[in-house]
């Protein structure tokens, strides 16, 4: 069995005996089980086995996120790279996270980088609401405009030096707007799940293929986690002439 630890609150990935025993541990409030995830914005749907309360704050790499976890997903496989990600980018640089969530990407940027401006676009009205809440809470409400709506109409009307694309499911249908916004020597960090045998070779293969006839070179890949038996979650670090 699997569980994991979201601010104050244990989230299981099944049903156990005796739910309470992690009442005892330090700070927890509320034992929740994962029944399924939903639909494009992979909502969770939670049983509540003991306790009420589903919203917590979550300490990550000295930012805080305020979530619900009834209603938005936190996966604890993304933390290296919600860290590696502001490492990389320059002082002044114009970023567009093209699925911001709850600011998982945005809210370190802003936290640990530089930026000029972080467009943060959020297309669920729950995940946009949080990610303003998190603004507060890690006051950058100056680095970060949020905006509610489809990324695939709104970042090509933006410019940027930097696209995040921190989604798996059907990413490649938003690479167009994606490169589309992106300055000429830009960085792309495209996501995409991909069977073992091309987690590599297909997600290269439409990011240069969505870019013709920009020059696409490849900076760095890597595995992030297991999605599914035999299915990565992968990123490709592209810079596009």
């Amino acid at each position: 069995m699997k569980w994991k630890q979201i601010g104050d609150i244990i989230v299981l990935n099944r049903n156990v005996e005796n739910p309470e025993k992690y009442l005892k541990m330090k700070g927890v409030k509320t034992v929740v089980k994962i029944e399924r995830i939903k639909g494009r914005i992979r909502r969770p749907e939670v049983k509540v086995l003991v306790g009420a309360d589903t919203e917590t704050t979550h300490k990550e790499n000295k930012c805080l996120f305020k979530l619900d976890v009834a209603t938005i997903m936190w996966s604890k496989g993304n933390t290296y790279e919600r860290m590696r990600i502001p490492r990389l980018i320059e002082d002044g640089e114009t970023i567009v996270d093209m699925f911001a969530g709850i600011g998982y990407f945005s809210i370190p940027i802003a936290v640990h980088a530089n930026p000029k401006k972080v467009y943060a676009i959020e297309i669920n009205p729950k995940a946009y609401h949080y990610l303003k809440e998190n603004m507060k809470l890690n006051k950058v409400q100056d680095k970060i405009r949020p905006i509610l709506g489809d990324s695939r109409i709104i970042a090509p009307k933006l410019s940027a030096d930097r696209v995040l694309m921190g989604y798996v499911v059907n990413t490649h249908h938003y690479l167009d707007a994606a490169l589309k916004c992106l300055k000429e020597g830009g960085i792309l960090h495209y996501h995409e799940t991909a069977p073992e045998k091309i987690k590599f070779k297909r997600p290269i293969k439409r990011v240069k293929k969505a870019a013709k006839p920009r020059e696409v070179k490849i900076l760095n890949k890597r595995i992030i986690k297991k999605y599914s038996p035999g299915v990565w979650h992968v990123v490709i670090d592209a810079k596009i002439d």
